[in-house]
Order: structure tokens, then C-alpha cells, then sequence
């Protein structure tokens, strides 16, 4: 084997150097350049041996958004996915420890084989007494899934090619190591090369029968203590699908959300609630975030936002209040903070409110982040009706962006919030004025308000 040089790699943009640096010059990110060890070959005799890849034309191809995808039995899932696992593609599933990401996996293998497929659960963390026994916890049957439990790449693949099954799990690909490579399993360098190896092996070999769909592969993550994914942020980019498995170890709701999908639509969610009996899912996501609300305590107003393609309401809370300390505090729960710092500066100029000397909090009630820009109306709503002490009709929704100069800008799937908001049983919206004129029609029994500045939006909500 050639001697292999030592090199070095930012696992957050791959940038490479020749030696160790604390803080990678390309992305600015600190303790990220980590040790990779490459082969040494010579390309240019490689190039000049090797047999020219195959040409096909276009129009010859067998088109892959026809396949039928595999439905995981989950419709939540299968929502995020954009109808199920594609055969062929690779998806990638994250989450924090104990969040229940292999009890999710374990259901969609049962799910999977009791419809007749055949499963490959490939696991480097668990034996396969561990995964029996969750199965019994969970009541499932286990028809159709088979169990590998190893760790060398140069021995999943022949068992992947012997089952040709119609979907593939790796849990996790920190655990697969190639012995190619001289690092240990979880290094910049393995995860690299054997995840490629896996993607190449999924959308590569043929399938057996030759009209079978191929494999779909499932790759599970672990992540850092930051939430990103570990390894090589170049894994995000290989993969067709990336998903994070959300939620608080203190509460039962769970949230599956796409950050990138190449069959689908992205910043998807699927919600669940974790049970005696795996994750259950949750049908009507608006009622179970607005099942505690107190209606008539100041500081709270119920937002209409987009998750993906799904309309969701929303509770919004925030406290004012009288600062003992020389620095007031700004905190905010599932928004960005220096967005809540924005919209004071916006209250302050153009109605008049002194925020400067109060601390200020905001929360997304039932843990959900929130980062669209339609959340700013509902935001400012909160902290005015804290600020007055005074309470917001609580049959009102609220969604709009807010601009510096304090107008209300419009937004997109105005109509979808409203009739999430109609067939929840509110009766009055606050949108933007833009919103409000291009709006060709109305739920029954919802008056619609439009507010073009946030002078206007403060009157209809705290006349």
C-alpha cells in the first residue's frame, strides 16, 4: 500500500492545508481543521489506465421522479419526504442523543415490511438482541427486516448486494470504517470516504431483478453539541435528503424537518409526540400548540405561520418588565434574538414605546424555531400588549413582515393561514394591507384587517 500523506481539512467547509491551524482562514470557524490521511497515488497514470465512462443520452433515461416511492406508513413522514423514500436516493437523518431517532428507524423498517419490501438494518451501536428488544417494547412484528450488525464498509456491501433490499439504514455512519483508510471510525477522513462509497454503491449498482427499483439508503448522524451534523459538512451536499429529528427531552412533541430535500419541498416538518409505544403522529398540529392557551393575559397572541407547505398557529408570548440591573436582558425562545432586538429599535421609533430600560422576553410556545419573517407582526403584538398590560382578543390571528421604516409588508400563503385560522374557529386577522388587497377571497365567518404600517396593526389589535 502507498504511503499515505498526513493533510488536514475544516470539517465545516472542506477547505484543505497542509498543516494543523486553530481557525480555518476560509470559513473564520475555530477548532474545525482536523487530520486526514490520503493515499498517495499518481493521478496522471491512473487517468491514462483507466476505461472511459459510459455516455447515454437524456431522452434514453428512465426518468426517477416516475418510480414509486416507498411509503415509510407514516403519513408525517411521508409528508417531509415528499411521498416517501425515492429508490436510489440517499437520505440523511440527525437528531441529539435519545431524541428517538432509532425508534423512528425501527418504525419505518416494521412499517416497510409488513407491505411486503424487504428491509436491511445495518447497525454499528446495537446488537441485534438490543433491537429485538425495542421491538417488543414497541409492539412491532419485525416481518421483513433483516439485521446486520457490523462495522467494515468492505463487509456491508456484499451483504447490501446478497439482500438487495428496498431500503438500506446505516445507524450511524460515525461507526463505518474502511480499512483503505488508517484513521479510526468517526475521523474527517472515514466518514468522508465511506459515505461515498455508500451513495456510490446506492445510485450506482444494478438491481436485482433488473426491474426493481434499487435501494433506497437511510444514513443516521449523530450531532454536535452545537445541533449541526458531525463530520464533514461535504456530507450534506452528497446526500439527496437532509433531516433533523427536533424536539425537548422535557416534552412528548417531536419535529422532523427537511433542511434539504432534492425531491421535495425543504423546511418541511412532520409532527409527533413520543409514546409508550414509539412516536405517534400528531394530526392536527395547530390544536395541540394552542391546547393550554390562556386567552385573556396580556403578552400572548396567536400567529398563522408556514412550516414548509403546511399552515400552522402558533402561540407567541412576551413578557415586559422593570429591569433591576445595569444591562436589560433581550431573550428570546425559537426566534432569532437579534431579530427581537430589531423590532424594539422599530417600536421605539415609530410608536413611541420606551423599551430601551425594560427586559424583554419572547417565546414560541411548544418548542417549535421559528425563522420566517412573518413572525414579526405577531412579535410586536406580543411586547405592546405586555408593555400595556393589556390583553388581545383572543379569537384574533396575526402575520406580517416588519420593515424598518415600520411598514407592513405582505408575505406568502396568505390564503392558506387564513383558512388554517377559519377552520380553527378565529374570526378576526390583522395582515399586511398588501395582503388584504390581493386577496381574491375570504374564509367565511373571518374578518380580514389590513394594517399598512405597525402604527395601524397596534390600533386594530389595542385600540
Amino acid at each position: 500500500m502507498a504511503k499515505a500523506l498526513a493533510r488536514y481539512a475544516c470539517t465545516s467547509c472542506g477547505a484543505r492545508f497542509p498543516k494543523w491551524l486553530g481557525r480555518c482562514p476560509e470559513c473564520g470557524e475555530w477548532n474545525t481543521v482536523a487530520e486526514e490521511a490520503q493515499p498517495a497515488a499518481e493521478l496522471g497514470s491512473a487517468m491514462a489506465h483507466a476505461d472511459p465512462s459510459p455516455v447515454v443520452s437524456l431522452r434514453d433515461v428512465g426518468g426517477e421522479a416516475r418510480e414509486a416511492r416507498i411509503s415509510t406508513g407514516l403519513s408525517e413522514l411521508d409528508r417531509v419526504l415528499g411521498g416517501g423514500f425515492l429508490p436510489r436516493s440517499v437520505t440523511l437523518l440527525g437528531g441529539d442523543p435519545g431524541i428517538g431517532k432509532s425508534t423512528l428507524v425501527l418504525q419505518i423498517l416494521d412499517h416497510i415490511g409488513r407491505a411486503g419490501r424487504k428491509t436491511l438494518y445495518i447497525t454499528g451501536e446495537e446488537s441485534a438482541g438490543q433491537i429485538k428488544s425495542r421491538a417488543d417494547r414497541l409492539g412491532l412484528s419485525g416481518a421483513g427486516i433483516q439485521i446486520v450488525t457490523e462495522v467494515e464498509l468492505e463487509r456491508m456491501i456484499p451483504a447490501m448486494v446478497q439482500e438487495a433490499p428496498d431500503l438500506t439504514v446505516i445507524d450511524s455512519i460515525q461507526t463505518v470504517r474502511s480499512g483503505e483508510i488508517d484513521s479510526a471510525a468517526g475521523s474527517l477522513s472515514q466518514v468522508r470516504a465511506c459515505a461515498a462509497r455508500l451513495i456510490h454503491h446506492a445510485k450506482q449498482v444494478q438491481p436485482h431483478p433488473p426491474q426493481a427499483g434499487g435501494t433506497a439508503m437511510l444514513l443516521i448522524g449523530h450531532v454536535t453539541k452545537e445541533g449541526a451534523l458531525a463530520g464533514p459538512r461535504s456530507l450534506e451536499h452528497m446526500v439527496d435528503v437532509v433531516l433533523y429529528l427536533e424536539g425537548d427531552g422535557d416534552r412528548p412533541q417531536r419535529v422532523l424537518r427537511s433542511v434539504k430535500n432534492r425531491f421535495g419541498a425543504i423546511n418541511e416538518i412532520g409532527l409527533f409526540r413520543m409514546t409508550g409505544k414509539g412516536l405517534a403522529e400528531v394530526s392536527n398540529p395547530s390544536a395541540l400548540f394552542l391546547q393550554e392557551r390562556i386567552t385573556d393575559a396580556p403578552g400572548t397572541v396567536v400567529f398563522a405561520g408556514m412550516e414548509g407547505t403546511r399552515p400552522l398557529l402558533i402561540e407567541i408570548q412576551a413578557l415586559v418588565g422593570e429591569n433591576a440591573l445595569a444591562h436589560p436582558r433581550k431573550t428570546a425562545a425559537g426566534v432569532d434574538p437579534n431579530r427581537v432586538a430589531l423590532l424594539q429599535a422599530v417600536i421605539e421609533k415609530h410608536l413611541g414605546a420606551s423599551l430601551s430600560g425594560l427586559d424583554i422576553y419572547l417565546n414560541v410556545v411548544g418548542g417549535l424555531r421559528l425563522s420566517e419573517p412573518a413572525l414579526d407582526a405577531a412579535a410586536v403584538a406580543a411586547v405592546l400588549s405586555s408593555f400595556h398590560n393589556r390583553p388581545i382578543d383572543p379569537r384574533t390571528v396575526v402575520f406580517g413582515e416588519v420593515g424598518l421604516t415600520g411598514e407592513l409588508r405582505g408575505v406568502n400563503f396568505a390564503r392558506e393561514r387564513l383558512a388554517e385560522a377559519a377552520r380553527l374557529g378565529f374570526r378576526r386577522a390583522v395582515i399586511p394591507e398588501h395582503n388584504r388587497k390581493t386577496q381574491e377571497t375570504r374564509p367565511d365567518g373571518l374578518e380580514v384587517i389590513g394594517a399598512a404600517k405597525v402604527a395601524e396593526l397596534a390600533a386594530a389589535l389595542l385600540p
